[in-house]
């Protein structure tokens, strides 16, 4: 009796460190999202090994089928992680700081409205002119980010019904200013001109061809700036302080109202920037947005696996970028792409079962501290 009581227990501090660990449960629930993504693929009568050698060539280029490499593979992976990444920092960085910032789709429309006006009308000079229009793109995402940021601080309006409300603003407005500009379409703007792009020749050259450019420059530096600001500095401190508690940070001498402002600033400059990237990075013409492309609810996803952090985040939009390049290779080994979908879905929703798991561990241990009392 006595031995399985002890047995007991060290199973339940074993659950209770992993559950407490944010890394070791992103980790468990992407396996086990993709244990059943993989039993799904069973009971539709395909081969499981079509999605993971899929996801292998993805990864490395290699196709385990044929036997080729091919670094295109490599670059489109990359390309399409960049604005996950992005999309994810400008959710976990106001989460670090206690908002639910739902907004990145907006932020990130209006990133590519700002990027591809630069792009179309800015001086034409090689390095400077697309400085200027990532430049741009910075700093329309910080104010569409930054109003609502302000509106939570000065008036306490709730950051999720503004962000959503100022998504769908957004999306319209981009729309109509953006088909204010001469030769513009309802599909697309002129061509823009080659100083505006972020291509680099090096960078296609290394990926046979592939979209890869200088937007990955970008988006390294992006995460070691939320790494440093975030965890490394006197404003990082004050965010995560007005995110634990804001009346502690309040008492302690933080200005919370800036605090608020400057995240959700910080954050829209992230979506912003993933809209720069995206836009002059992938495209040749400036588009007419017709719908939202849904970087910014990705991100809302990414963050949640990232657990918010900088690496944490970087790590889990390489994870949704790959799931997503993926799907095409997939399709061409009759594995429907819907389960990558499927994978996607489960992780998020196992990710916020920690909490209640967490619940029920912290409901155990105090039924047996009670009865260890009464004993």
């Amino acid at each position: 009796m006595q031995k399985s009581l002890k047995t007991a227990d060290i199973r339940g501090k074993i659950l209770e460190t992993f559950t407490r660990s944010d890394a070791l449960v992103s980790v468990a629930v992407v396996i086990l999202g993709f244990l059943v993504g993989t039993i799904l693929i069973v009971v539709v009568g395909r081969n499981p090994a079509g999605m993971y050698s899929a996801i292998v060539q993805v990864i490395t280029g290699f196709d385990l089928r044929r036997g080729v490499f091919n670094a295109r593979y490599i670059g489109e992976w990359l390309v399409s992680s960049m604005p996950l990444i992005l999309c994810g920092f400008s959710m976990a960085f106001a989460a670090r700081s206690g908002l639910f910032n739902i907004g990145a789709e907006g932020q990130y429309a209006i990133g590519i409205t700002a990027a591809q006006f630069v792009a179309l009308f800015g001086p034409r000079i090689p390095v400077i002119h697309w400085l200027l229009a990532i430049g741009a793109a910075l700093a329309a995402g910080a104010v569409w980010g930054g109003i609502v940021g302000f509106l939570k601080a000065r008036f306490n309006v709730s950051e999720v019904v503004a962000t959503i409300m100022m998504n769908y603003i957004a999306l319209y407005f981009s729309r109509y200013v953006t088909l204010l500009i001469p030769g513009a379409n309802p599909f697309q703007t002129p061509q823009f001109p080659a100083t505006g792009r972020l291509t680099s020749p090096f960078l296609e050259s290394i990926t046979n061809g592939s979209r890869l450019n200088i937007g990955l420059y970008l988006t390294i530096a992006s995460i070691f700036f939320f790494w440093i600001i975030m965890d490394k500095t006197r404003l990082g401190y004050s965010l995560r302080a007005t995110g634990f508690n804001k009346e502690a940070a309040r008492y302690g001498g933080i200005n919370v109202n800036a605090s608020l402002t400057t995240s959700m600033a910080i954050a829209g400059a992230f979506a912003g920037l993933a809209g720069a990237i995206v836009s002059l990075g992938s495209f040749s013409a400036g588009r007419v947005l017709s719908g939202q492309d849904g970087y910014g609810f990705d991100g809302i996803a990414v963050a949640l696996v990232g657990n918010s952090t900088a690496w944490g985040t970087a790590l889990a939009g390489l994870l949704f970028g790959m799931l997503k390049s993926a799907q095409p290779l997939m399709q061409s080994r009759q594995i429907p792409k819907e389960i990558t979908s499927i994978i996607l879905g489960l992780v998020v929703v196992f990710i916020s079962l920690r909490s209640g798991v967490r619940i029920l561990i912290n409901w155990q241990m105090k039924e047996k501290a009670r009865k260890e009392r009464k004993g």
